[in-house]
């Protein structure tokens, strides 16, 4: 086939043979580069579902990435070798004795098999009306060729019809007004699939400057937008997915902050009694940024004088969990209030996760803490037991049985009474707080804690310990120091 050129100007010259023979291996190394990534991507965890719509548009980037250095290396070794011969017999092929280039040909055929089959050429005289296509054009076209090349009438007949008008205002442009031709269209093959082309051409001007006929080449970017397309809808669902993401974490904030105590410091009882009571509590959300879960703390005066206290934990993130943690903790403020004690207000919070429309399951400890005689009466539920801080040495508290709210119906939770001294220092927390670390380490924290100026003191220690460890969920802790008349 003819190569297109203006009459009007000289043949430009191909690049030298070292650059482009650079330019292959610089290809080859990043191509290789970029498959190992995308190995390695289509080897990533997909636990999470937002996770796994990441891990979807790391892939779609790669496969497009691939697909791109791919041509290219192919284009590379085409302008390399030059154009085809078409006859392995051929002088060219044959006395160029030169061994790199004997090589390199060899290496191109791997490269270029593939391109070859997705990039023809063609040209239309616009004197005779006569057509010339390559080989690969019938391939693409996937047009028999005995039957022929298509005249430029002929081409819209296998477009899809909005593409149509496209084509012949470029063709126009071209033939009337001589400008290039780069544009796409989709055409519908004889076995009904439809392919993406695109097309690069420009008027052949004859001796006079006269438009003669027009030369384009046409490739099949069919699987390149394929994975262009791939790349934009996993990244909206990724952008869509953040978005919801963030909306969600706004929500939850706002109902844990609706919902937890708002006091910061001292919650106290009149000075003149014994037993008064110091609070301070702190929320320590994820350190990766996940959802927020449904754990809690709370500390509320209580009509006859004495004091709830409570942190709990529920299965679950989000809204959910959020919701299901504000019905929690309102119902155990309000049994509470009523007097119920400890044990039998962990029954009626299992039975309320049990019969609940969204199922969740939930640890928890409550205590009730009586001014007067300075004892805690309390009761678990499949949670760590209350920790006690006396004269610079913690221990946790017995055991007691238990099993998680909303496991089983009818559970029975077991209670217990300790008294404490002027000076005790009690630490509820969450599991999550130490659940890599164990206890061991707030333990150790004992004198420190017990040393502390207040209670408030005494969170900022836990805070400063346990904040940055690397945790994978959000945790609570509740810290109630008991003091004396003064």
């Amino acid at each position: 086939m003819p190569s297109h050129l203006f009459a009007d100007r000289p043949a430009p010259q191909p690049p030298e043979r070292g650059v482009v023979e650079s330019l292959i291996t610089r290809t080859r190394r990043l191509r290789g580069d970029v498959d190992a990534v995308r190995r390695d991507t289509a080897h990533g965890d997909t636990v999470a579902d937002e996770h796994d719509i990441r891990w979807r548009w790391h892939r779609a980037l790669c496969d497009l990435a691939v697909h791109q250095l791919d041509d290219l290396g192919a284009h590379l070794g085409q302008l390399r070798n030059g154009l085809p011969d078409g006859d392995a017999d051929s002088p060219a092929a044959v006395t160029r004795g030169d061994t790199m280039a004997t090589t390199a040909a060899t290496e191109a055929d791997d490269e270029t098999r593939s391109l070859q089959s997705r990039v023809g050429s063609a040209e239309w005289n616009l004197l005779t009306d006569e057509a010339i296509w390559s080989p690969e054009l019938y391939e693409i076209f996937g047009r028999p060729v005995a039957k022929g090349p298509m005249t430029l009438d002929e081409l819209p007949s296998v477009m899809l019809a909005e593409d149509q008008g496209l084509l012949q205002t470029v063709v126009t442009e071209c033939l009337v007004d001589g400008k290039p031709i780069d544009s796409e269209f989709r055409i519908v093959r004889t076995d009904r699939s439809v392919r993406t082309l695109h097309m690069m051409g420009e008027p052949v001007l004859d001796s006079d400057g006269c438009t003669a006929s027009m030369w384009a080449v046409l490739r099949d970017v069919s699987e390149l937008r394929r994975s262009q397309r791939a790349v934009h809808k996993s990244g909206d669902t990724l952008r869509r997915r953040e978005q919801s993401v963030r909306t969600e974490r706004r929500i939850v904030a706002e109902l844990q902050e609706a919902v937890l105590p708002s006091w910061r410091g001292s919650l106290q009882c009149p000075q003149s009694r014994p037993g008064t009571l110091d609070l301070a509590g702190h929320y320590l959300p994820a350190t990766g940024g996940g959802l927020i879960g449904g754990d809690w703390f709370d500390a509320l005066k209580l009509p006859d004088g004495n004091t709830l206290l409570t942190v709990g934990d529920l299965t679950g993130h989000g809204v959910t969990a959020a919701s299901t943690m504000a019905m929690i903790l309102g119902a155990l403020r309000g049994m509470a209030v009523a007097g119920v004690e400890p044990g039998t207000l962990m029954g009626h919070l299992n039975q309320l996760l049990d019969t609940a429309e969204q199922p969740a399951l939930g640890s928890a400890v409550c205590c009730r803490y009586r001014t007067e005689t300075r004892t805690l009466v309390w009761a678990q539920a499949g949670h760590p037991a209350p920790l006690l801080f006396r004269d610079g040495t913690g221990r946790a508290l017995t055991q007691l049985d238990g099993v998680l709210l909303g496991a089983t119906s009818g559970a029975a939770y077991e209670q217990a009474e300790i008294q404490l001294l002027p000076g005790d220092l009690l630490v509820l927390h969450t599991g999550r707080l130490t659940d890599r670390t164990g206890v061991d380490r707030l333990l150790a924290l004992g004198p420190r804690l017990t040393g502390a100026r207040d209670a408030q003191d005494s969170v900022r220690t836990v805070v400063e310990e346990f904040g940055e460890t690397g945790r994978e969920d959000d945790a609570c802790v509740l810290v109630a120091r008991i003091g004396a008349a003064r």
